[in-house]
């Protein structure tokens, strides 16, 4: 039973990309509680163990259906390109009593007993008090389970976000949508996702806002009622080697021509990324990074763009030719 979100003239010219460190934040939470979604992520879990049994996530997963609905209240589509997670929490705390009871009423619905359960019966009681515990609940998730790897998560989304916008230049919407996933098929004004659920939505010249994620895998979301802004979720491009550490040896060939330094800087930019994820990567200061990604630039083996705040780097087709050469040498 598949979404259908239904395209006019004017949502043709308002699709846009986001990313959303709340939404890698609650789908993170989700992920600890699914074993189908943790495959790429096993390196993940093991770094956050101890801190994941620090935290009390009871309430959110009991919001966190197996089939049906999360409350959108607590996972908004995000509120800009590239909000920090602090802008939207506050925007999770701003949200009103009367929205969050209803949605999280919807959501309880949807698992067995769990609107009966002294811990849904408290939700539902004092909605006020809900949202301020969620949304500290919430908080102390993002620091303790994705604020340390959020450069190296960043990079990625950002990454696949660059390849994205360079696909809709050269094959247009059309083109774009329906190789996002599998499951997305793309007739010319509905755009149509094969997943869980019967839901249909004119998006009303608010156009449709495209969001890779992380922790998302292998789902893709959509079905955002109003108030909320359309918004299609689907997993971001390189997963299976997010978590991979660098090599440990570059290649002695790239490494004899450009200098150790500029030899790992240029192997590991198999991705576009930025700067600081790039020394995080590495284990390399800034600093230094920028150095060589300014002399590798200048050389005509990469180029940059801006996204955001960020400047990403990507291998120009010399840049490719020559790190694969390097490799096979």
């Amino acid at each position: 039973m598949p979404f259908h979100l239904d395209f006019g003239e004017e949502d043709l010219l308002n699709c846009r990309f986001a990313l959303s460190p709340l939404w890698e934040t609650h789908e993170a939470v989700r992920t600890l509680r699914r074993p189908a979604r943790q495959g790429y992520h096993s390196a993940w879990l093991r770094r956050i163990r101890t801190a994941a049994a620090a935290l009390d996530l009871e309430p959110l997963w009991l919001l966190m259906p197996y089939r049906g609905n999360s409350p959108d209240c607590l996972m908004p589509p995000p509120i800009g390109p590239a909000a920090t997670f602090e802008e939207e929490i506050a925007a999770v705390r701003g949200t009103g009593p009367e929205v969050a009871r209803a949605e999280i009423a919807l959501s309880l619905a949807d698992t067995p007993g769990a609107t009966e359960s002294p811990l849904g019966r408290a939700l539902l009681a004092d909605p006020a008090r809900a949202v301020r515990e969620l949304a500290d609940t919430m908080e102390a998730a993002w620091h303790a389970l994705v604020e340390p790897a959020w450069p190296r998560l960043r990079a990625l989304l950002e990454a696949d976000i660059a390849f994205r916008s360079r696909r809709l230049a050269e094959v247009g919407l059309a083109g774009l949508l329906p190789g996002l996933d599998r499951r997305v098929a793309w007739d010319g004004g509905r755009l149509t996702v094969d997943w869980k659920g019967e839901h249909v939505r004119e998006l009303g010249g608010r156009g449709l806002v495209l969001m890779p994620s992380v922790f998302t895998w292998p789902d893709v979301v959509s079905g955002f009622d109003p108030p909320w802004q359309p918004t299609l979720v689907y997993p971001a491009r390189g997963i299976g080697g997010l978590w991979a550490e660098p090599s440990s040896r570059t290649p002695e060939a790239l490494v004899r021509l450009l200098g150790r330094g500029r030899a790992a800087v240029l192997a590991a930019l198999e991705e576009p990324a930025a700067t600081t994820a790039l020394a995080h990567r590495l284990g390399l200061a800034p600093s230094s990074v920028s150095a060589h990604l300014s002399a590798l630039r200048d050389a005509g083996l990469l180029a940059s763009h801006r996204y955001g705040h960020q400047v990403l780097y990507e291998r120009t087709p010399l840049g490719i030719a020559l790190a694969s050469g390097g490799e096979g040498a």
